[in-house]
């Protein structure tokens, strides 16, 4: 396991250190502040808002566990972390769109109806797991108890 982690941690540094040398080649100084604002911004928003919002909402699921079975938790959870990570890439091309392109066509989409699109999607699909989960779980009890009765 050691030697897995070491592997991939030099992969990953020297798979960052090839794309910042080849992004100061090819791109020009704004463009590479650019990418250090927005990898600021994103560790902000993530760091910053989504990880204490996550902490706080598995806080408040883990105290309802002594109602809601473990399973259906970690369904939930699992939504809600797809959900933010398709927000963090979703949220710049809203803000570009709002601020205006020069070019209509690089933007074409309503970014924002999509996301929520988005997230409607994931509550259903994250509701129809719980809903299987829980009838297998009772499934499985009935007919363990059907076995030994």
């Amino acid at each position: 396991m050691k030697i897995t982690r070491v592997i991939l941690i030099v992969l990953g540094l020297a798979g960052l250190f090839l794309g910042a040398l080849i992004m100061v080649q090819k791109e020009r100084p704004d463009q590479i502040v650019g990418v250090v604002v927005w990898i600021v911004a994103a560790i902000i928003v993530h760091d910053g808002i989504l990880s204490p919002l996550l902490l706080l909402l598995d806080v408040w699921m883990r105290r309802a566990g002594r109602r809601i079975p473990f399973g259906v938790l970690a369904i939930i959870q699992g939504g809600v972390v797809v959900g933010a990570i398709m927000s963090m890439l979703v949220l710049p091309e809203i803000y570009k769109k709002s601020l205006g392109t020069k070019n209509p066509t690089i933007l074409p989409l309503d970014y924002g109806l999509n996301l929520a699109l988005f997230w409607a999607g994931v509550a259903v699909l994250t509701a129809a797991a719980c809903v299987v989960y829980l009838r297998r779980r009772r499934a499985s009890a009935s007919a363990s108890s059907a076995s030994i009765g």
